[in-house]
């Protein structure tokens, strides 16, 4: 199924840029036409035709457009045409590779120059690339797992314990020397004598009123100041 949509889409993609590629050629040129006047085998000679381009043909109901064949293009003989356009406006498809030859059908008129011969050339290219189915790939080997820097990571060995540090050797420890009976706490409990006075000490030290420090006897008096100044500024106000 993905193969039929590629082929699909590639043969659409084709048509569309020979549709693209495809030009109109109006026989004569801009400046000239298909009638007597023009010299129409110069301007075949200034360009190149291929498959898919067309020919466009306008002409005055005086003339007329035979596509015959080579003998009949050599003689101007229009006794046989393989096709006869006189609509005045004809525009004929070069559909496929090779040379195609056209004369005007009016007596006369071969002879004084009315008659092309066009060498339609194939395409590059003139058919849709087929498409390839897509390579199999193989699945890769796993990866080395890799270091930061890039460069495959050496297997992981485990460090080798110092001597200090293995558990298979116990270090030794010297007994520490026995504490001597000066070195040892003693525990000595305070007598109800001192604990009375501690008592009594502690008592008479902490105050029995409301504490009056000197930082709370400079804000009282900062206050007061302040309220002085501000009646001062207002009566100055005034």
């Amino acid at each position: 199924m993905a193969i039929l949509k590629t082929l699909v889409s590639l043969a659409a993609t084709a048509m569309v840029v020979q549709l693209a590629m495809a030009a109109t050629h109006s026989v004569g040129g801009a400046n000239g036409g298909w009638d007597t006047s023009t010299d129409v085998e110069t301007w075949v000679a200034s360009h190149k035709f291929s498959v898919g381009d067309n020919l466009l043909f306008q002409y005055t109901p005086n003339h007329d457009v035979l596509e015959v064949s080579k003998a009949d293009y050599d003689a101007c003989q229009t006794s046989s045409p393989l096709k006869t356009y006189s609509d005045g406006n004809t525009l004929v498809p070069l559909t496929s590779p090779g040379k195609r030859y056209f004369i005007c059908g009016t007596l006369g008129h071969c002879s004084q120059g009315m008659k092309i011969e066009i060498n339609t050339l194939p395409t590059s290219p003139s058919t849709p690339p087929s498409a390839s189915p897509a390579p199999k790939t193989s699945p890769s080997p796993a990866k080395t797992p890799q270091s930061a820097s890039g460069s495959p990571s050496s297997p992981h060995v485990p460090p080798t314990q110092s001597p200090e540090t293995s558990p298979s050797v116990t270090p030794s420890v010297s007994p520490s020397p026995a504490k001597t009976p000066e070195s040892a706490p003693v525990n000595v409990s305070p007598s109800p004598a001192d604990v009375a006075s501690t008592e009594s000490s502690e008592t008479a030290s902490s105050p029995r009123g409301p504490p009056s420090s000197p930082a709370n006897r400079n804000r009282f008096q900062r206050c007061i100041t302040f309220g002085f100044g501000l009646v001062l500024v207002v009566l100055l106000a005034l």
